[in-house]
């Protein structure tokens, strides 16, 4: 196995997508600064093709259209703009979805009739770049027209949040190291990970308090907006896409280390007692890195099983993950402590290239036609050549959700 290129991009790398297994690539990043978004299409060796910068961006967006226009949102004077760029790098169309002063376009996906979007309070850095503007103190789920025309919009109450692990001492534990009573979050935030995905008829989209990081997840109906369900406020964790109408969710911090599995009706019907970053297969199997917030490492490569039980895989060192991509052979591969790791369905672990590197800032794991690997590490974009087939066709993050960047299922 080689490394066939890694290729500097102006700044931290936060999306690549690919139209199809043979490119080209779409690396969206920040710029010179926080505050700037910039877009690069490379050839599958590495050459630049074109490059697009976009100015008070904050935190860069962008999802691959099935037709091979790429998506950017970004601030402006009109308000929040959804931006078509197509292959040539030129303007196909742009969107200006109706906003609320104080809110954020913190997260959209694309449908075959629109945008789905999620609005939360803007982020301090862009509101202090806009004059110190409120942040907005209520959520909301929004779904478009391609012209921008609003189909349905559900606030979402978030509401008091609490959780057994988080502890302090004060007045109103009498000085004593007790949980902490229920408390109304001053600032809600779209989730980290995964904040929107959909499923069939299904959406779910993750909120959080800013400042703890406890949030929920709130299934919504995608015909008519309507809420169907929301998880109980828990640490925040990873989520997938398990099925239609499925998802997993996790939950990781102040001693939670689980993974549920949740319905169309969002009740949860399994629940494991472990996180990770998870692949889903044309089967159903779930497997994947565990990402347990210690060091040294205690994380194994899981297999959720039936029954609420799991498949010990090799032990894992290191921390920081890569999400993984899955071949048709039931291989997962994925960047961990400075190596390129590959599990087999057997859960056997092979080291296909390692070197020395600590950066904890990761992207996703992209399975391209002839075994190539592309893997975003902080500024940068490495590429391999390995002897992996096909990426795997299943629910997550195979098809749309893998190649396209867009966590949609249809």
């Amino acid at each position: 196995m080689t490394l066939s290129y890694r290729i500097a991009m102006p700044g931290q790398v936060w999306s690549v997508a690919v139209p199809d297994p043979s490119g080209p690539l779409y690396v969206t990043s920040y710029g010179a600064s926080p505050l700037e978004t910039v877009v690069t299409m490379l050839d599958l060796s590495g050459s630049v093709v074109w490059q697009r910068t976009y100015a008070g961006t904050g935190r860069p967006q962008s999802r691959l259209s099935d037709d091979g226009t790429l998506w950017v949102a970004y601030p402006m004077q009109a308000g929040r703009v959804l931006e078509g760029v197509l292959p040539d790098g030129t303007t196909h169309h742009r969107v200006v979805p109706e906003s609320q002063v104080g809110e954020e376009l913190s997260a959209f996906v694309l449908l075959e009739d629109g945008f789905c979007i999620a609005w939360a309070s803007t982020s301090r850095l862009l509101r202090m770049s806009e004059g110190e503007q409120p942040a907005s103190s209520q959520p909301r789920v929004a779904r478009y027209t391609w012209e921008g025309d609003c189909v349905w919009s559900t606030p979402v109450v978030l509401g008091a949040v609490s959780h057994p692990g988080v502890i302090g001492m004060g007045v109103e534990t009498g000085r004593q190291v007790r949980a902490l009573r229920p408390w109304i979050p001053q600032e809600v935030a779209a989730d980290r990970w995964e904040p929107l995905l959909v499923s069939g008829d299904r959406v779910a989209a993750s909120f959080t308090d800013e400042r703890s990081g406890i949030g929920s997840t709130c299934f919504l109906d995608l015909a008519d907006g309507s809420i169907v369900s929301a998880t109980p406020p828990a640490p925040a964790g990873r989520k997938a896409i398990a099925g239609p109408g499925e998802f997993l969710i996790g939950s990781q911090g102040y001693g939670a280390f689980t993974t549920s599995l949740h319905g169309r009706d969002g009740s949860a019907t399994a629940r494991w007692a472990s996180h990770g970053a998870m692949v889903v297969d044309g089967r159903g199997v779930i497997c994947g890195p565990e990402l347990e917030n210690r060091l040294p490492s205690r994380s194994l490569f899981r297999r959720l099983a039936p029954g609420n039980t799991l498949s010990d895989g090799p032990p894992l060192t290191g921390y920081y993950t890569s999400y993984p991509a899955m071949d048709r052979e039931g291989t997962t591969v994925f960047w961990r402590d400075g190596k390129l790791i590959a599990v087999d369905r057997g859960l056997d672990a092979h080291e296909l290239f390692a070197m020395n590197d600590d950066r904890k800032v990761m992207g996703r794991t992209l399975l391209l036609g002839d075994g190539r690997v592309v893997v975003s590490l902080d500024s940068e974009v490495l590429a391999f050549q390995t002897s992996l087939g096909p990426l795997a066709e299943g629910p997550w993050p195979c098809g749309d959700a893998n190649l396209l960047g867009n966590p949609v299922l249809r």
